[in-house]
């Protein structure tokens, strides 16, 4: 018997396919009777609308401190939602979250990703007991990513050339950090069935 949720984290460039993802593990864990809790660490944050304001100036004038502040606001964050969210889930669950901090391995361009994941650390953000890092070939995910109703649009990565230097860089770090790499450039039961399979091993 667990003695809090199960906390398995899902992220990686945009279009590699997580939404999809997550919906295909929920399910196939919710047949093996298991309790599933889908959360989304966007819409979970009480504090988004100021940060992405602060992201928004990023974007126009990228530099080191404004995007220092915005790691912190971000850690800030997930910091309330340990406290105030996952805290609250049943001990008996299994928590999905739709990006945590290893996607700012991904998005952040100035920040060495080490100072970000101290920063976390020092707020007591919750540490997931899985770190799933999706991602496919960059040329792929961009497609995939254009072909959705919402486009390509988006305040961080504008081109392409952008896209492939954030996915080299978030496979960089699940290597180093010994994240569980989940290549969904395929079959997606394939790559339900890894996420899967590491999971139940956890369990």
């Amino acid at each position: 018997m667990m003695s809090r949720p199960l906390f398995v984290t899902l992220d990686g460039p945009k279009g590699a396919g997580k939404t999809t993802l997550l919906e295909a593990i929920t399910q196939g864990l919710r047949t093996e009777k298991r309790k599933v809790v889908r959360l989304c660490e966007k819409k979970s944050d009480p504090f988004r609308a100021e940060t992405m304001l602060l992201v928004n100036r990023l974007a126009r004038n990228p530099s080191v401190e404004l995007e220092r502040e915005i790691c912190k606001r971000f850690a800030l964050s997930r910091a309330w939602i340990t406290q105030q969210v996952l805290i609250r889930q049943p001990a008996d669950s299994l928590i999905l979250m739709d990006r945590w901090y290893p996607s700012d391995a991904a998005f952040r361009r100035l920040i060495p990703f080490a100072e970000i994941l101290q920063l976390n650390r020092e707020h007591n953000v919750r540490v997931p007991d899985l770190h799933v890092g999706v991602v496919t070939a960059p040329e792929v995910s961009w497609a995939r990513a254009a072909a959705r109703s919402r486009g390509l649009g988006s305040t961080v990565i504008q081109r392409l050339e952008e896209h492939i230097a954030c996915t080299h860089a978030f496979e960089q770090e699940i290597d180093r950090n010994g994240w569980l790499l989940c290549r969904n450039e395929s079959r997606l039961d394939e790559a339900t069935q890894q996420v899967m399979e590491a999971i139940n091993a956890l369990l």
